[in-house]
């Protein structure tokens, strides 16, 4: 089973080589990796370059943000499963993508998601917040909450079939795409009980609380345009849930 892996990352020349490293470490045999580039000006580019053909796939023009620049990779991937590992992320082992892909073929699940880990971003040793997601229960999306992002690996067929990222969404355009597919779908997933991802702090929806409030407003917003009306407190409860990963 081939497993794409896309790399989305613009003027990041500081952690772009660990990520990587990180993918070209695996001991997973069939990995296809894409890295998706927004035109960087910094020397990104050059450093991705010095891997020549161990990457996979490679493009490097201007985007419409984050998500564009996700589909634009999704687009350009055949593996039969796809996951994202952003510039700023590494894998937690050299086993990762090797025990998403037995999740896949063990349970023959439409996804997968685990556990992540925030870091420092100058100390990838020093946990900042521990994500343990949990086992899946369809009604806890009521309850605020969500699978960790970067740990969320899907069919490509379910992109396919239920469409990719909507660019309208600034900042919870992932979180609108796993409630679409897991809480409206209702596709099949299944939890891996492992940290997958190390996350260097610093993400576009928690920098300020003038971001905190607009996330909020998108979460909400991914609820309506998918025909859903959740409870109030579903909105108010996705940030509060985060209080315990600092525990």
């Amino acid at each position: 089973m081939k497993i794409s892996i896309i790399t989305i990352v613009y003027n990041n020349r500081e952690t772009i080589a660990d990520a990587i490293e990180s993918v070209l470490g695996q001991t997973y045999p069939d990995v296809e990796y894409i890295i998706v580039d927004g035109q960087s000006t910094d020397g990104t580019v050059e450093v991705i370059q010095r891997y020549g053909n161990r990457i996979s796939k490679f493009i490097s023009e201007r985007d419409n943000g984050l998500y564009d620049a996700i589909n634009k990779g999704i687009s350009l991937a055949t593996g039969e499963v796809i996951g994202l590992l952003h510039s700023d992320d590494i894998f937690y082992s050299t086993e990762s993508i090797a025990q998403v892909a037995r999740a896949f073929q063990d349970y023959h699940t439409d996804s997968v998601y685990a556990d992540l880990l925030y870091v420092q971003k100058a100390n990838i040793a020093k946990v900042v917040r521990n994500w343990v997601s949990g086992n899946y229960k369809r009604e806890n999306f009521l309850l605020g909450w969500m699978p960790p992002h970067p740990t969320f690996y899907v069919k490509r067929e379910v992109y396919e079939r239920l469409g990719l990222y909507n660019t309208s969404f600034k900042s919870a355009a992932d979180y609108e795409l796993m409630l679409r597919y897991l809480y409206k779908h209702n596709i099949s997933t299944i939890y891996l009980p492992e940290v997958l991802v190390r996350m260097r702090v610093g993400g576009k929806s928690n920098v300020t609380l003038k971001n905190r409030i607009r996330a909020n407003q998108e979460d909400y917003r991914a609820w309506r345009i998918n025909g859903l009306n959740p409870p109030f407190y579903t909105r108010f409860l996705k940030p509060l849930r985060k209080l315990v990963q600092f525990i």
